[in-house]
């Protein structure tokens, strides 16, 4: 809800409202702005970064953590946190991949039978968070451990090979020269843009965040809109594993090790609140292009895989404390 002051017969914002408002802008405006700082450190300094070759590739692995980030992104506003992205994914891999050869589903069954599978494990994790307050780091930790071992017990942790298919071919390829996982991940970035800003859903989705309490007794289903939340965010996990095992030729186990961390890293970093209640789509947006270009550039300048996992673990702790520091000046100035 909107504070107003009265001026001369008009409303106008509260200045507490007004640093709520903008201060995201501030955040994104930083990141812009760091982004190009990299674009131009690294194209000086990384033999081959701004080759077409890289920038394409860039756009591929930034797929691979955006798609889940938009669901993320809500999750977190509605002050809920998922983590079972990475093993989500790897376990859709295996899915599509044993359902077009060992169950005979086809390709298109399997892929189709995988994504109302992502939809069923998410609803899961969203209804024992609605239903019986389970907090949900507890549900998607235990949905993280379930589908972790079971794409690794499935698989032996060896790759199950798919079939040759000319839709799997597109989906691991490129249209018009642009990755297809990119282009996925444009258009699911309108539409939860979209559906954030404009739709009665998405403002349930911030009020949820800034007090669940409230919200309920203002009349909204908060039950319902946690369980779609998690639904959005098992599906998201799915499409991104299919897209994945069609890049890889191959559903592994063992794949997107460590995504969920580079998935909240991108979506706190763009400025949302783990508090919940404040965030905003295009924040995750440079989120996700300010990871994938970090991971790109320490794997250009040769930087050791060991000490490029300290690199992320720095940059989650900076932004988690930039983000606190952001959201106690929003709450003083409301109060003043």
């Amino acid at each position: 809800m909107t504070t107003t002051t009265k001026v001369t017969g008009a409303a106008v914002p509260a200045r507490g409202d007004f640093i709520g408002r903008h201060g995201h802008r501030l955040n994104e405006i930083g990141l812009l702005a760091a982004i190009a700082l990299l674009y131009i450190v690294l194209g000086l300094t990384a033999s081959g970064f701004l080759s077409l070759d890289n920038q394409l590739g860039l756009l591929r692995n930034a797929a691979t953590i955006g798609i889940a980030a938009w669901g993320v992104t809500l999750v977190i506003i509605a002050g809920e946190i998922d983590i079972s992205i990475g093993p989500a994914v790897a376990f859709a891999s295996v899915i599509v991949a044993t359902g077009a050869t060992e169950w005979n589903l086809g390709v298109v069954g399997a892929i189709l039978v995988t994504l109302a599978m992502g939809l069923l494990w998410g609803a899961l994790a969203g209804w024992l968070r609605a239903r019986f307050n389970v907090p949900s780091f507890i549900t998607t930790l235990g949905l993280w451990s379930v589908l972790g071992g079971l794409a690794l017990y499935m698989t032996d942790a060896l790759p199950v090979p798919l079939p040759e298919s000319a839709l799997l071919d597109v989906l691991g390829g490129s249209v018009l020269g642009i990755p297809t996982a990119a282009l996925v991940m444009l258009v699911l970035f309108g539409v939860f843009a979209y559906v954030a800003r404009y739709t009665a859903y998405g403002r349930s989705v911030y009020a949820i965040g800034g007090n669940a309490a409230a919200a309920q007794l203002a009349g909204l289903n908060v039950t319902r809109v946690r369980v779609l939340l998690f639904a959005t965010t098992g599906l998201l996990a799915a499409i991104t594993g299919v897209l994945l095992a069609a890049r890889l030729g191959s559903g592994n186990g063992g794949a997107a090790a460590g995504l969920e961390f580079d998935v909240i890293a991108a979506v706190v970093i763009g400025g949302t609140a783990l508090a919940g209640g404040r965030g905003s789509l295009g924040g995750t947006f440079l989120g996700v292009v300010f990871i994938t270009v970090i991971a790109n550039g320490l794997v250009l300048l040769g930087v050791n895989s060991f000490f490029q996992d300290v690199v992320r673990g720095l940059i989650i702790v900076g932004a988690v404390l930039i983000n606190v520091v952001i959201s106690r000046r929003s709450a003083a100035n409301r109060l003043a």
